[in-house]
């Protein structure tokens, strides 16, 4: 939650900063352009000057009100992207998910013997990572049959795969609605247009700006919709592909704690003992 905090802070400064900047800035053509010849009421080719200035620049405040009311919520869709994919960049780190040195050290101690059921699980409750509430869970059914120890093990590794995949289904859903939402705002431009042809009276209004203004709203909310349709159907499948990865590394990890401490490995590990002891005691008597 304190990092979905965060997330939220850094994003909302981010898009202030980039409102701030942009609302300054023109989306201009360049000076030497024909628009731009046309907008200062010369003919490029000598004749006379044009009597309709073309506009060359818009910025992007009027360009998204261009758009129509639907890129309100193709908006807010971006910016719960932006929030999400901060958020699950920072939380599916591995350090956080899968930290070496923890994980190397205690497999160690496993192997050893240097641990005991109650140590081992003090340590595995102390680190807060995902591996380690696996291999705590496991912990809890020390010296039981490797069966139950590694259905512990399984069941701890489905929740923590469904806390990594926490926030996906959002990421994938804008990804998918944003583009149904641009076809809607399509849909609501053309049909102003040809209502506009109907409407209009040829001896007041040009029936050209009308149409050109009901198209325009239906290529913004188009354009919208994709520009963040894209990226997120792109960070979804990232994200999806790195906790695929995160997961079966902590089912592999979690196979290893389950033949160090089941009954069977504690059994094999004091018949291993007791052999070694009477194999050095008939060396001391030889």
């Amino acid at each position: 939650m304190r990092t979905l905090i965060h997330c939220i802070v850094f994003t909302s400064i981010v898009a202030t900063m980039f409102f701030a900047t942009a609302g300054n800035r023109a989306w201009a053509l360049p000076q030497d352009t024909p628009a731009a010849i046309a907008d200062s009421g010369a003919n490029p080719i000598g004749g006379e000057s044009s009597d309709s200035n073309i506009i060359a620049s818009k910025r992007l405040i009027e360009v998204i009100r261009n758009g129509g009311p639907l890129m309100v919520p193709i908006g807010i869709c971006s910016f719960i992207l932006l929030v999400f994919v901060f958020e699950r960049a920072i939380s599916l780190r591995k350090s956080r998910i899968i930290p070496r040195p923890f994980v190397k050290r205690f497999l160690q101690q496993l192997r050893d013997g240097a641990l005991d059921r109650t140590k081992a699980l003090e340590l595995c409750e102390k680190n807060h990572s995902y591996v380690a509430s696996v291999f705590g869970a496991g912990v809890k059914k020390w010296g039981k049959p490797s069966v139950e120890v590694e259905q512990a093990v399984l069941d701890a590794g489905e929740r923590a795969s469904n806390e990594l995949r926490k926030y996906l289904r959002l990421i994938n859903g804008i990804a998918t609605v944003c583009p149904l939402l641009g076809l809607l705002g399509t849909v609501l431009g053309m049909i102003h247009a040809f209502d506009a042809i109907a409407s209009v009276d040829p001896t007041q209004a040009d029936p050209k700006v009308l149409i050109a203004t009901g198209i325009s709203q239906a290529l913004l909310t188009t354009a919208a919709g994709m520009t963040v349709a894209i990226p997120a159907i792109i960070a979804y499948l990232y994200f999806v592909g790195r906790v695929d990865q995160r997961v079966i590394e902590i089912d592999a990890l979690g196979q290893s704690v389950v033949h160090e401490i089941s009954a069977e490995a504690l059994q094999a590990k004091t018949s291993t003992s007791r052999q070694g002891k009477s194999s050095n005691k008939s060396r001391q008597v030889a």
